[in-house]
Order: structure tokens, then sequence, then C-alpha cells
């Protein structure tokens, strides 16, 4: 079999999909333009027309997708792009689509939006692949090794309440309020995912919505606005958005209204509404990029989380 550049490999010929065209930029200026057939462990598999090619993740940099064509029309033209990032770990919007309605985008997200079960409470996380790999609050996890993802799978049209319960801590970052963690079940499925979207884009005024577990309410959605997107809290800013957020959402995400994950909500001021908070998803995807310096591994004496004591004052009466 003939090898193609940048480690592609034609599997099969002549396989016709309903699914839209997307352009895929590699490495060294090159492009493929083909249809995504499937999303492998460290693969995609694109239908270029004659063949069927093996991306690996790593030689993707960029997937443009056509929009799919309006009712009765054709497409409308507007660009979506989505960049792979840390490996194919995570996936990254770096165009604009068109917004869509609340009701369309919650049927589409609400499986990947799961609840985070731990001996000393809940909260929420979402999937940004289909291996497993998710995203809560470090506050959710603090603390805790025993951890339980409860994910409702849509089939057949009904939803499927299954509990995952060997999950592991990939990495954590308690000053970023930030802890990926892992789905290790023996038979797990695929998993549905989000795209990363982009904060700095967001205007003050722009409606948003919350997805995730307030008070233990699994599935549970609230709408509002951006705010404001630079409330200065010890240091950080956050986005602050009114879309109720309440003891449970922590972890889950804030999406803007092209269904791209903008926060994740993390914390509300009690003594009042409609004043909830997110963590930019800049801060995310900075910590999904420098996921190794987070690492997390209790065996290591070099883990990041294992402090030394603290320096004690000498008494009056030490001597050196």
């Amino acid at each position: 079999m003939l090898k193609l550049s940048h480690g592609l490999w034609p599997i099969l010929a002549g396989v016709s999909v309903a699914a839209s065209a997307e352009t895929f930029e590699l490495r060294d200026n090159a492009a493929i333009r083909g249809r995504l057939l499937a999303e492998k462990e460290g693969h995609l598999v694109v239908d270029v027309g004659y063949t069927v090619l093996l991306l690996p993740r790593e030689a993707v940099l960029e997937r443009i997708a056509d929009e799919a064509p309006a009712e009765g029309g054709a497409a409308t033209g507007t660009e979506v792009r989505h960049a792979t990032g840390g490996n194919g770990l995570f996936t990254v919007s770096t165009g604009r689509g068109a917004d869509q309605s609340v009701r369309e985008l919650a049927r589409r997200l609400g499986e990947a939006v799961v609840q985070v079960r731990t001996p000393g409470g809940l909260g929420s996380g979402f999937f940004i692949n289909e291996d497993g790999y998710l995203i809560t609050n470090f506050h959710v996890i603090e603390g805790e090794t025993q951890i339980s993802i409860e994910v409702y799978h849509e089939r057949d049209g009904q939803l499927d309440r299954h509990s995952y319960k060997q999950v592991r801590i990939v990495a954590m970052n308690k000053f970023a309020d930030l802890a990926l963690l892992l789905i290790e079940d023996p038979g797990a499925p695929r998993f549905a995912s989000v795209v990363l979207g982009d904060a700095d884009g967001l205007a003050v005024g722009e409606r948003v919505f919350a997805i995730g577990s307030p008070l233990g309410l699994e599935r549970t959605l609230t709408e509002g606005i951006v705010s404001t997107k630079t409330r200065e809290m010890e240091g950080d800013l956050y986005l602050q958005t009114t879309a109720q957020i309440n003891p449970g959402n922590s972890g889950g995400p804030l999406f803007n209204l092209r269904g791209e994950v903008a926060g994740v909500t993390n914390m509300k001021l009690m003594l009042g509404e409609g004043l909830g908070f997110a963590i930019p998803v800049e801060r995310l995807t900075y910590f999904l990029r420098h996921r190794d310096a987070f690492a997390y591994d209790n065996d290591n004496p070099s883990n990041p989380y294992r402090y030394l004591e603290p320096p004690r004052r000498a008494s009056a009466d030490a001597r050196p």
C-alpha cells in the first residue's frame, strides 16, 4: 500500500456519505477536502471521493466546515473553523458561525454535560472529546478520590442514565479552579462532546446559557446575558452573567448561541440574584495546553499540590 505524505493512508474506496464537506488544513501548508466519516482514537477517517484516508490527529491543524444548507436553499457561505488542540484532546472554534435557538442547542449539546458526584457533594462537568475526557472545577473534586460521572445517553429519542465510576484525575489547577478527568470504565462508549469558543469574542449584552445540576437537578438549563467580561476577583477576571448559577452548577459549561463553550461556571454571589460567574474559556484552553505541568499523581513526590510544611517563626529563646 502506498503511504501518502503526513502519514495519511488510504483504507478503502467508493464510500458515499451524506455529511457535509470539510477542508482539513495540515502541516507544511497542505490541505485535503473531504467528508468526515468517523473520529477514531488518534485518527480522523475522511472520504476524499476517490478513496478514504486515515488522518493522524496531530497532522490536522484546522478543520473548516461548510455550513449546512438552509432548508430548500444553498449553503449560506458562512465559514465555521474548528482547530484541534492538545494533540486532538479538544477542539476550538476559530470562526464565527450563525446563532441558533437555545432550544435547538440544548437538544444538541445536553448529552455532553454531566453530573460529577463525590462523597462530599456534587457538581457539573462537560466532555471535551469523545474519548471520555471531561472538565469540571477543582473545588468540585478537591480532596476526593472516589468520583463518579452521571451521563445521560440519548438512544432512540430517550435518555438513558448511566453512572461511570472508574474516573481518573488527569490534571488539576487549584488556582484556576479547573480539573481534567477521564472515564476509564471498560466498555465505555464514545461520548458526545463540545467545542470550545472564544470569550474575547463575546459582547456585553450577548445572550448565553448554562447547563448543569443546580442543587442536584440534573440537565437544568438557565439563560441570561453577559453582564460584563472583566469582573475582577482575587486578581483574576471572570465573565459575569445573569444566567442563574447555583451550587451544583460548578464545573458546567456556559455556552454562547453558536453552541461553543464561552466559560466554565464556578461561583455566584449568595446575597443577590442574577450574579453568576464563569471562568473565561481562554483560561481553560491554557490549562489544557499546559496540562502536563498540572498532571496529577498522588505517588509523585514532585506533585505540585504536595507542599512542604511552611517555615515557623523562631521563638525568642531559640539558639542557632
